[in-house]
């Protein structure tokens, strides 16, 4: 099958792209998981709160988006597994499971499974789109990471928004801003080479 048919095969993601082959499986979901970590290790303290800012978020939603539900569930769940293992690729060089920011991880593996089915429907194809998926992906990272906060530090849940979730809004527009340029440029540029 040609590039340019698996390019705008229904249902496809950008990993589709490449040959196809139980190598290509096993290098996208541990380089899924690496790219995380690695964006993890950007992180930036946020004052009265113990989450920092880091890329790792933006990085779990793009695996999603460029890989689809299965495999961005499978990276970020190996992410999660090998973080919890003592491998020190959480943000700021920290490993285990049970601190204050751990349900962001968690978030982030079911933000990144819903943002690849969402890809796979094409919602990573148009700039308003991909935008709109990125933030529903960050709404799900919040939805199970705030929650935690509260609980995993005894706070109320207003103070787990107030430090876990306001301080991050700006950023998480300019993180949904920068994958709506990217993903469906990815997307022509692959139109133009099939």
């Amino acid at each position: 099958m040609s590039t340019a048919s698996v390019s705008f095969r229904p249902g496809a993601v950008l990993a589709d792209l490449l040959p196809a082959s139980r190598v290509r499986e096993v290098a996208l979901v541990v380089g899924g998981a690496a790219l995380t970590g690695l964006a993890a290790q950007i992180a930036v303290p946020v004052p009265g709160s113990p989450v920092p800012v880091t890329g790792q978020t933006f990085a779990a939603l793009l695996v999603g988006a460029s890989f689809g539900a299965r495999r961005g569930f499978l990276s970020l769940a190996l992410y999660a597994l090998v973080g919890m293992a003592g491998v020190p690729w959480f943000a700021g060089g920290t490993s285990g499971a049970g601190g204050a920011s751990f349900g962001y991880v968690l978030g982030m593996l079911l933000a990144a499974t819903v943002v690849g089915a969402l890809a796979r429907r094409g919602a990573d194809r148009s700039a308003w789109r991909t935008a709109a998926t990125m933030l529903l992906g960050s709404a799900v990272v919040y939805g199970v990471g705030v929650p935690y906060l509260a609980l995993s530090t005894g706070m109320s849940f207003g103070a787990a928004v107030a430090a876990g979730l306001t301080p991050f809004l700006i950023g998480d527009a300019l993180k949904a801003a920068l994958a709506m340029g990217v993903l469906p440029a990815a997307w022509k540029l692959v139109g133009r080479r099939g």
